[in-house]
């Protein structure tokens, strides 16, 4: 069955062409890690490369690893000493080795092929853009935002009936970890915490006004994404599954699109230090789509964002992630990945997923989430897996295979765009702020629970969903996947699809 590719977990989407943007004043938060100021002169035997090197934590370690990552010709960027991660760059080729056998180093690794500087988002395709005609042509019902009726995802997990409830608390925080958000976009602006909001590209937080935001060329991958979890119900364009929580943006896609290890650590890392209540994930951590622990690199990797992202979930972070569109299994004995290290030359892998983890997706304690379309069952493209799949969500699907009841005439999900426009795009990145939106209506509805409560009542809350079966996405006779489990627990939905209005009513 021919489906949908892309490097990234980004979208499929359809921008809306309307310029509706909003002046707003800024205000800078503080950095949570300082860099240190110690430096050496590299070793120029190499092309300059970024590193993690994951430590003991306690001081004296910490300390003397960093000595020895001076001798070894590496210059330290940044130290998060509470999780024991020191992001580096080094131009010495026998850095990672040599720094491995230093006492006091777990793990340390290359987060890169590339040279310094050198796309990782779960969408698929481009967005669509809506046109100005499209815009005014929306036929609201009273209490609904102009393009709502275009949003047969909110109906899809009862959102719609969640909102006569309650919008959310404005308690509630969903960090964006992502490509960056335009804060100024006038379905964002209304909720957007400046305070909780950074640029972490280069493993470092930068709080310079407006560093979270994504610049002209870069994707709306990480706007589209924000507008899905808690666009505002103002009025004006559509309306997030939580309208009426807060959302940040935690820029750590870089200019090409790659999402690389020291980033989403500072991602993690800063979201934990200013009270996020929900972490969106829609990405995997390049270069490799999968990281095999026998690598002593790969091992390094996951060491590290492992490392962070517990260490937001101990701080009450919901972490949410998407599972990817290859139409893979992620629960097989082996998958082919032909796409990594994508930032040099890829080539073809037979990789064990028990094994070799896409991160931070299968990470321990992280909220999988797989896509579906307007009909309610898996997406053409969406990863699956028993036991690997948490929760299910709509994400998206051609027309061709799933179509949306009118109103709605795109089997896409609509979501702003930066500069005052709105498009479609799809993916299990589009799957996932659905699930994290649910995740703030808990926390909204349960202000005292812990992470591991929230999490719980969103898989006790979900709609079970049976497993598809047979699974015949396109029709043609052939199985294009094949789902195991229960009606209460399989590949394809996990413990179900996420339910909107349950999570405020119970």
């Amino acid at each position: 069955m021919p489906h949908l590719r892309t490097r990234r977990r980004l979208a499929l989407a359809v921008p809306v062409v309307l310029s509706l943007t909003a002046s707003l004043g800024f205000l800078p938060s503080p950095v949570s890690a300082a860099p240190l100021t110690a430096e050496a002169t590299p070793a120029a035997d190499g092309p300059s490369l970024s590193y993690v090197v994951n430590t003991r934590t306690s001081h004296h370690a910490i300390a003397e690893v960093q000595k020895a990552i001076i001798a070894a010709g590496g210059s330290v960027v940044v130290a998060y000493d509470k999780i024991g991660v020191i992001v580096v760059h080094s131009s010495n080729p026998d850095f990672a080795k040599t720094i491995r056998k230093v006492h006091g180093v777990d793990s340390a690794g290359a987060t890169r092929t590339a040279p310094l500087p050198a796309q990782s988002t779960t969408d698929v395709g481009t967005p669509k853009v809506l046109s100005a005609e499209q815009v005014a042509g929306a036929q609201a019902a009273d209490g609904q935002d102009p393009l709502e009726p275009l949003q047969w995802d909110l109906p899809a997990i009862k959102a719609d009936k969640a909102h006569e409830k309650t919008l959310g608390s404005r308690k509630v925080t969903v960090a964006v970890i992502d490509t960056g958000v335009d804060d100024t976009h006038p379905d964002i602006a209304p909720n957007f915490d400046r305070a909780a909001s950074a640029n972490c590209v280069s493993g470092k937080p930068d709080t310079t006004d407006g560093a979270w935001r994504p610049s002209a060329s870069e994707s709306p991958h990480g706007t589209h994404v924000a507008g899905e979890i808690a666009g505002a119900k103002n009025g004006v364009g559509i309306t997030g599954v939580a309208p009426g929580v807060r959302v940040a943006g935690i820029k750590v896609g870089n200019p090409d699109g790659f999402f690389y290890t020291e980033a989403v650590v500072c991602g993690f890392v800063w979201a934990a230090e200013h009270h996020v209540d929900v972490t969106n994930n829609s990405y995997y951590t390049d270069p490799w789509y999968f990281n095999c622990t026998t690598d002593p690199d790969q091992k390094a990797l996951v060491d590290a964002v492992t490392r962070a992202s517990r260490y937001a979930e101990r701080k009450g972070a919901v972490n949410v992630a998407a599972a990817g569109n290859e139409n893979y299994d992620l629960a097989s004995d082996s998958i082919t990945d032909p796409v990594s290290p994508n930032d040099s030359t890829a080539s073809d892998r037979v990789i064990d997923p028990h094994e070799c983890y896409d991160i931070p997706t299968q990470l321990p304690g992280v909220v999988t989430v797989a896509a579906t379309g307007a009909k309610g069952i898996k997406s053409s493209f969406s990863n699956y897996g028993l036991g690997v799949i948490d929760i299910s969500a709509p994400g998206g699907d051609s027309t061709t295979y799933q179509k949306p009841e009118p109103p709605a005439t795109s089997g896409q999900i609509l979501g702003p765009l930066p500069g005052g426009k709105w498009g479609y795009m799809a993916g299990t990145s589009m799957a996932t702020p659905h699930v994290a939106g649910v995740a703030a209506l808990i926390k909204s509805t349960h202000p005292h629970a812990s992470a591991a409560l929230v999490k719980a009542l969103l898989y006790a809350e979900a709609d079970a969903t049976p497993c598809t079966d047979p699974y015949d996405i396109n029709g043609d006779g052939k199985v294009d996947a094949v789902c195991e489990g229960s009606k209460n627990r399989n590949g394809f939905y996990g413990w179900g699809t996420a339910d909107a209005l349950a999570a405020v009513t119970k």
